[in-house]
């Protein structure tokens, strides 16, 4: 199948429930991104910013960058232009890095905290203890150009569908408390960023508002 036919194909799955598309296009050619942009794909997913900041210079400006990987405090400057989302913060200081350089270029950049859900030690996130004390922190309140409008969380990746079920009811389940808790100007729970190519079907049963999917619109990765 095409790219167009993938992106269709998903878009038919995600509409039931109301969920957005991130393809994920890294290692990517720009072409492979130009084609899903001429089937309509404006959201896109980058997981290194070199990549991202290459592409965003060479592709359409109407594209929304997601930012979903591992962001560095000392990267964050090259995206702070542009960028739509930032998928994975995972600490308070990145999120003031994100705020300072958010500052300098005159915008409000959207972020979801990544929140740890696995069984795997390979994963990045803050657990619940570290959630709430980043959203009762006195600093994220002055905090004038970054907005949390969600989560993201990555299931383990194992066959055992249960226990995938499990983590994405935990994350919602956290979502929801947090959307009634700390419910705010700064704090807006928007967005369930969950579910990718291996897991995304249940990922939308239990909430999920955004899936990344890379390899089965793309093909598979390019390992350079």
């Amino acid at each position: 199948m095409s790219i167009a036919e993938n992106i269709a194909h998903f878009n038919k799955e995600l509409a039931p429930f109301k969920a957005r598309l991130i393809a994920v296009s890294k290692t990517k050619p720009n072409s492979d991104l130009l084609q899903a942009y001429e089937c309509g794909q404006r959201d896109l997913g980058e997981n290194k910013v070199q990549e991202l900041t290459a592409k965003y210079e060479a592709l359409p400006k109407d594209i929304r960058w997601h930012m979903i990987g591992h962001l560095q405090r000392n990267k964050v400057k090259y995206i702070a232009p542009f960028v739509h989302l930032i998928h994975g913060v995972d600490s308070l200081r990145l999120l003031r890095e994100i705020n300072k350089q958010a500052q300098k270029h005159d915008r409000v950049i959207d972020c979801l905290l990544q929140i740890f859900i696995a069984s795997e030690e390979t994963k990045f996130g803050l657990d619940k203890d570290e959630l709430f004390d980043l959203l009762k922190s006195p600093d994220l309140a002055e905090m004038e150009n970054i907005r949390i409008v969600g989560f993201m969380g990555m299931a383990t990746n194992t066959e055992n569908q249960e226990q995938v079920r499990s983590e994405f009811r935990y994350l919602k389940n956290l979502f929801d408390e947090v959307a009634e808790a700390f419910c705010s100007e700064k704090v807006q729970m928007k967005e369930l960023s969950m579910g990718m190519t291996g897991d995304y079907k249940i990922a939308l049963e239990e909430g999920s508002t955004m899936v990344r999917v890379g390899s089965a619109i793309f093909g598979e990765r390019n390992y350079h």
